[in-house]
């Protein structure tokens, strides 16, 4: 066997162990179980490593090897070990012995990993059918990822986030075959992508993404920092997807984040002080137009986020954006967001909000993106960049302080058959336009607050970026030419085939 595994190769023999459940199970249930056996199975790699790696050094000494691994950023336990389960295949209780094996990976890493898997059920009927049927699709999933290529040990794959790439690659497969649930945990990365570059993190930021989903918005913006010197909180809504997200952290090697189970609108987790924690850089991709997301609790909300005004009722795309202008620093934090394009233009409540959001200039950008480009909607959206270290109006001297940019980037992007992507250069156009603060014709452009007052505050891209093509003029003389060219021809071939008909004596 090569001493060297592809990525491609992990990731087909991955995708293939979902055979055993494709056809019989909702992928939004069973995504649950590949990725956390994925898990298992990595870390049981990962430790077989550090183990060997220990005995090699300390030439077998167990007392020295126990202490070398009891250092290790986290704890395998012997029972809970890939092998371990692998071999209880065949046993009929199999799905409990997979759930106590999660338990005791959790006791052994309480600080990292505790109630993780508390969401995921290995014995559950309803998920994974009744107990001869569950005990044949786990047997299966145990030997499909017992399969040689797939060896995780770093000795086989070097350096690369193997890991995390597949666990992504994975995740991005279940959001395709996922409708329209797919935008409640995953963001496609290219779009994490650029947002990530649009904040430009820096060393020594605090990160958020308050609607994080399974992290992958949330780990692109810390990978953006280029140093480890950073840190990332998370606030989710699902039980599962923030289960999702703690082990994607962990596979990242960015287990030191926050990441709480929570409703961010009506019962915040990132508290301190007894009050909101604030962030250098705060990123989402929060469901669109949410209904029923808490109006009823708004007006007197004990952190007073929505005192610019308080959204609908059946559209909480304003609560989120109000709750992250608000935990972003006083002075210095930045904001982007993904939002509808009604956000922009939509009036009553909303049209209050965006009305003082613009005029104490604290958004810096609209970027419109292309249709498609998101699983489970084929609507356009926007990105609105939000800078709270930008001068009044008043007292702005600075081109970027005293506009916001506009920016059409709707019509640039590879066409794919089910969903539309952003191409690298899509995305450098994009973020340079936005560094430099420039306009581009038909694509950019920089808008005082005087244009918006007259438009009477409505944002929508197209009322500041004039895409409009004019058609060429027709030249007349040509094209009446061109039709008796054709018709001399037509006359031509008329007779031809009257004499073709002739001699065959029709």
């Amino acid at each position: 066997m090569s001493s060297h595994v592809s990525q491609k190769e992990i990731n087909d023999v991955v995708w293939r162990a979902c055979d055993t459940f494709r056809g019989a199970v909702d992928p939004s249930e069973y995504k649950n179980y590949i990725l956390t056996m994925l898990f298992i199975k990595y870390m049981s790699d990962l430790w077989q490593d550090k183990r060997s790696e220990y005995e090699k050094k300390y030439s077998g000494a167990v007392d020295r090897v126990e202490r070398a691994l009891s250092r290790e950023r986290f704890v395998m336990p012997l029972e809970s070990n890939f092998d371990s389960l692998y071999c209880k295949r065949d046993e009929s209780n199999i799905c409990e012995i997979i759930n106590i094996a999660l338990e005791k990976i959790e006791d052994a890493n309480k600080s990292k990993l505790e109630n993780v898997f508390r969401n995921i059920d290995f014995n559950s009927e309803p998920a994974l059918g009744q107990t001869k049927e569950r005990n044949r699709r786990l047997k299966n999933l145990l030997e499909d990822f017992a399969d040689e290529r797939l060896d995780l040990r770093p000795s086989r794959i070097g350096n690369r986030d193997v890991i995390g790439d597949v666990y992504e690659y994975l995740i991005s497969r279940f959001a395709a075959g996922a409708g329209k649930k797919a935008g409640e945990f995953y963001t496609p990365p290219e779009v994490s992508t650029l947002l990530a570059r649009l904040l430009a993190p820096k060393a020594g930021d605090r990160i958020c993404d308050p609607a994080c989903g399974s992290g992958s918005l949330l780990i692109k913006v810390g990978q953006e920092v280029g140093s480890p010197n950073f840190s990332l909180s998370g606030q989710e809504s699902n039980g599962s997807t923030w289960s999702l997200c703690r082990m994607n952290m962990f596979l990242h090697s960015m287990d030191a984040a926050r990441i709480e189970w929570c409703d961010t609108i009506n019962n915040p987790r990132l508290i301190e002080n007894d009050g909101l924690m604030h962030f250098n850089v705060v990123v989402a991709n929060p469901p669109f137009s949410l209904d029923k997301w808490g109006q009823e609790n708004a007006s007197h909300d004990r952190f007073n986020r929505f005192w610019r005004g308080v959204p609908p009722k059946s559209r909480g795309d304003y609560a989120f954006i109000s709750h992250m202008v608000e935990i972003a620093l006083e002075g210095e934090g930045k904001v982007g967001v993904i939002v509808p394009h009604g956000v922009l233009f939509r009036g009553g409540a909303e049209g209050v909000i965006r009305k003082a959001f613009i005029e104490d200039n604290i958004l810096e950008a609209v970027i419109g993106l292309p249709a498609q480009l998101f699983y489970g909607t084929g609507i356009p959206a926007a990105i609105l960049v939000f800078n709270k270290g930008r001068k009044s109006w008043k007292t702005a001297k600075s081109k970027r302080d005293k506009h916001i940019l506009f920016v059409d980037a709707s019509r640039e992007f590879r066409n794919e058959k089910k969903q539309n992507r952003l191409r690298d250069e899509d995305i450098k156009k994009i973020v340079t336009t936005f560094r430099q603060f420039e306009e581009a014709e038909k694509y950019s452009h920089l808008v005082t607050l005087g244009e918006i007052q007259e438009a009477e505050f409505n944002l929508n891209i197209p009322r500041y970026v004039d895409t409009f093509e004019e058609e060429e003029d027709v030249d007349i003389p040509a094209v009446q030419k061109e039709i008796e060219e054709i018709e001399t021809e037509l006359v031509k071939t008329q007779k031809e085939l009257n004499g073709y008909l002739k001699e065959l004596g029709l």
